[in-house]
C-alpha cells in the first residue's frame, strides 16, 4: 500500500508506483488512460496534491496547508473539468461533451462552467503549481481541444494538465502528441481488499468481483453495493410476476445512475445464457437511448421491465 496520509485518496500500490514518474515537474501535460473507474481520478488528485505539497516525498505529505486543502476537495490551485451532465434548461445532457465554454468564455455560452481554464490560469498559484484535471478528455470536441492545446504548449505560470481518458484512441491526436502517456492498470484484488478494510469497509467477495480490479469503483462502496442490490431486486422480480417487475423497475428509476447501474445489471446477468444476456443488453441499450432522448422516465422503465421479462422468457 502507498504511504499517502489520511485525508487524501488512498491508492493501491500499483498506482502509487506511478507517482515517481508523474512527480517530474518538467512536463506540461500527462494523459492517463485506463478502464472506467480504474482509479485515474484518484491518482490525478494525488498528483495535483504532490505538485503543490510543501514537503513532497514519495507522495504528498498530507499535513501541510496545501495538502489539507486538497484533502477537503477545495484546493485553490486545482481545477477539475468534466463533461456537463445537464443542459442550460436543467435537463440531462443527451451526450457527454466538454464545450468551448469550459476553456474560454464564449459569448453565448457563459454559463456552461463557473470558471473557465483561461480565467483560472491567469492567476498565479497560491502554493506551487496550477493543475487542470480534464476528467473525460475523450469528450473534448475539436473546438475545445484546439483552445486547450494553446495552453498546454505554453502553460501560464508552468501549469500542469492531467488528461484522463478510457482509451487513447478516443482522444484527439493533437492532444495525445503534446502529452506524456501513462496507462493506469487495474489493481490486484488483494490490494482492493486492503483498501476496503483500511477505510473501515467489509471486503465482500461480490463487491471485489464487481470491481474487477477497479479502485475507483470501490471508492464509494455503498453506491456500488446499492447498484448491485437494485440489479438483483429487479432480476428476481422478473420471475415473480408482472406487477412485481413493474414495481422493481419503478424503484430502480429513483436511483438510476446510467453507467454504474448498467454495469451492475450486466454483472448480475453474467451467468445467464448468451441469448438471454444479448436480449437483456438490447433492452438496456433501448432504455438508455430513451432516457437520452428525454422520453418519459416512468414509462421508459416500465417498457424496460416488459422487455426484460421477454428476454428472460417470463413475459407470457
Amino acid at each position: 500500500m502507498t504511504a499517502i496520509r489520511p485525508g487524501l485518496p488512498r491508492l493501491p500500490a500499483v498506482h502509487a508506483a506511478l507517482l515517481e514518474v508523474l512527480a517530474v515537474r518538467s512536463g506540461n501535460a500527462w494523459l492517463l488512460t485506463g478502464p472506467a473507474r480504474v482509479g485515474k481520478r484518484a491518482l490525478a488528485d494525488v498528483v495535483a496534491a504532490l505538485h503543490n505539497c510543501a514537503r513532497p516525498g514519495s507522495g504528498p505529505c498530507g499535513v501541510c496547508a496545501s495538502c489539507q486543502a486538497a484533502a477537503l476537495g477545495a484546493h485553490p490551485d486545482v481545477l477539475v473539468l468534466s463533461p456537463r451532465t445537464v443542459t442550460s434548461t436543467g435537463k440531462a445532457a443527451r451526450r457527454k461533451i466538454i464545450p468551448i465554454g469550459a476553456v474560454l468564455r464564449a459569448r453565448d455560452r457563459d454559463k456552461d462552467y463557473e470558471v473557465h481554464v483561461y480565467e483560472f490560469l491567469e492567476v498565479r498559484p497560491t502554493y506551487r503549481r496550477r493543475v487542470v484535471i480534464i476528467d473525460g478528455a475523450e469528450y473534448l470536441n475539436a473546438e475545445t481541444a484546439n483552445a486547450l492545446l494553446k495552453l498546454i504548449e505554453e502553460p501560464p505560470h508552468g501549469a500542469l494538465f492531467l488528461l484522463l481518458a478510457e482509451d487513447v484512441r478516443s482522444v484527439l491526436p493533437t492532444l495525445v502528441s503534446r502529452s506524456g502517456r501513462l496507462g493506469v492498470p487495474p489493481a490486484p484484488e488483494s490490494e482492493l481488499e486492503r483498501l476496503l478494510i483500511a477505510s473501515g469497509q467489509s471486503a465482500d467477495p461480490e463487491l471485489l468481483a464487481f470491481a474487477a480490479g477497479r479502485a475507483g469503483l470501490i471508492a464509494d462502496p455503498e453506491a456500488a453495493r446499492a447498484a448491485l442490490e437494485g440489479a438483483r431486486h429487479l432480476s428476481a422480480a422478473l420471475h415473480e410476476g408482472l406487477w412485481q417487475s413493474l414495481e422493481a423497475a419503478a424503484a430502480l428509476e429513483k436511483t438510476f445512475s446510467p453507467a454504474l447501474h448498467s454495469e451492475a445489471l450486466r454483472f448480475v446477468w453474467r451467468r445467464e445464457p448468451p441469448a438471454v444476456r444479448a436480449a437483456a443488453d438490447l433492452a438496456l441499450e433501448a432504455l438508455q437511448e430513451a432516457l437520452e432522448s428525454y422520453a418519459n422516465p416512468g414509462l421508459s422503465f416500465q417498457v424496460f421491465a416488459l422487455k426484460l421479462r421477454a428476454a428472460f422468457g417470463v413475459g407470457g
